[in-house]
């Protein structure tokens, strides 16, 4: 009798243990307030309100002296874009931006879909909501939140936007989309309070898609989203029903990764290496260190004194295009920093280009979007999300071009449900915008193949 009482203790130990791992696996987040001041007592105004993006003649005329004022410096000889943005094509952007670019006309093309804002935690959330225009008898649109990154906006999404709402096959899902801006980006409201971090974000972002009336939807980001997204997956992995991310950068170095950085250039089949993989990963200190810290000068600057510099880009249109349409250009792909134009009109359009960068100068957000990087690096890299687990299914698109670089064994380590994992035939950071194909078929491929097939409850 003894002995069968201390095996059941044993087992309601076990068992117990078990219990409390799970528990402590689940991500929490705290309600916040982000607004002004002290926080305001009695129920949050929860009234959506239409949006519009707006101009006026005295803020072009603005923008234009300030262009006009504008003092030029030049490159060196034969640099390209090697030290920064090369200074002889940034003269063809400014007088293009001068002269030939229509603000006016990409504020229509902005307002072509339904804007709307709505105060969460005590700021403006300020996000687009698009619809399918028709739908098939019996069926209804699957509810997906897709997120930016830095120096991007909610304007990455407009060329894939009706890719998914308005998709060419029957036999495509067909989308409700959700594009916010994250808070301190574009017409989002900034935090007045110091800690707002990818976790607070995400917090907004799972409050938000309740709000709109959502209690289960998808979601996909790249950049800061690929983060916001993954945290709002470990708040609520209830809601979540699925994850796609076109970054997974590599995340905390265990033993696989360590032993597979090691063996894996000699031995790459017993750790599931492609050819691509190799290249991307070998050798280890060029690709993984030099690299590193060759494309990171941007985020060191962000992560420690991010109001110093960006005072300087709030104050001028020029340095504002400079720091952002450099990243357009290296992060898209790496050997453009070798080319005098530094490769930009082969993947994007000045328009394009530039409505992203007016959207940081008319909101006056480009300090704000720089605290981003401070509030996450400041407290450390080992934050109770870090160190969780994604128990969500989950899909990864695999953009050659992308900064960093994690093969398939990696991401599993994070992401325990991964779905699919693909290997992208081309494209760099900004795929949303640079490969809208490819990125909508990715997404349709990850709830296709496995998700809906397992649960319809939404469709």
């Amino acid at each position: 009798m003894y002995k069968e009482l201390a095996l059941a203790l044993g087992l309601g130990t076990v068992v117990a243990l078990v219990f409390l791992k799970k528990r402590k696996s689940v991500l929490k987040a705290h309600d916040g307030w982000w607004g002004v001041g002290a926080c305001h007592q009695g129920p949050e105004d929860d009234s959506i309100r239409p949006f519009k993006v707006e101009t006026t003649s005295e803020e072009i005329e603005d923008l234009h002296r300030r262009l006009d004022q504008t003092r030029s410096f030049p490159s060196l000889e034969d640099s390209q874009f090697n030290y920064g943005f090369n200074s002889k094509y940034l003269e063809k952007v400014v007088s293009y931006w001068r002269n030939d670019f229509n603000w006016r006309k990409q504020v229509d093309k902005l307002n072509k879909y339904p804007h709307f804002k709505t105060k969460i935690e005590g700021i403006d959330i300020h996000y687009v909501h698009v619809k399918p225009k028709s739908l098939a008898e019996g069926t209804r649109a699957v509810p997906l939140m897709m997120v930016h990154g830095w120096p991007g906006s909610f304007y990455e999404f407009y060329g894939i936007i009706p890719l998914l709402t308005e998709p060419s096959s029957p036999d495509d899902i067909t989308f409700e989309i959700i594009c916010p801006s994250i808070p301190g980006y574009g017409f989002s409201e900034a935090p007045h309070k110091k800690g707002f971090d990818g976790v607070c974000a995400a917090h907004i972002f799972n409050k938000l898609m309740k709000r709109l009336g959502f209690n289960q939807y998808y979601v996909q980001g790249g950049d800061w989203g690929s983060l916001i997204t993954t945290n709002m997956a470990q708040l609520e992995p209830n809601a979540v029903k699925g994850l796609h991310i076109n970054f997974a950068p590599p995340g905390k170095a265990g033993l696989l990764m360590m032993l597979s950085i090691l063996f894996g250039r000699r031995f790459p089949k017993l750790f599931g290496f492609t050819e691509h993989d190799v290249k991307r990963l070998f050798p280890t200190m060029e690709k993984l260190v030099v690299d590193a810290i060759r494309e990171t000068g941007y985020m060191h600057i962000q992560s420690t004194k991010p109001d110093t510099a960006g005072r300087g880009l709030n104050d001028s249109p020029v340095g504002l295009a400079a720091y952002i349409l450099e990243k357009f250009s290296t992060w898209t792909d790496p050997e453009f920093k070798n080319l005098e134009d530094g490769g930009l009109e082969r993947k994007f359009s000045l328009d394009d280009l530039l409505t992203n960068v007016m959207i940081y100068w008319t909101s006056k957000s480009i300090i704000s979007s720089m605290r981003f990087y401070k509030e996450n690096f400041s407290k450390g890299l080992n934050q109770p999300h870090a160190k969780l687990p994604v128990y969500v299914p989950s899909g990864v698109a695999s953009f050659p071009n992308e900064l960093m670089h994690s093969p398939k064994s990696w991401v599993t380590q994070k992401y325990h449900k991964l779905k699919t994992y693909t290997p992208m035939a081309r494209g760099g950071h900004f795929a949303a915008m640079e490969e809208p194909q490819l990125l909508a078929e990715d997404v349709q491929i990850l709830l296709q193949f496995k998700l809906l097939y397992n649960d319809r409850s939404l469709l």
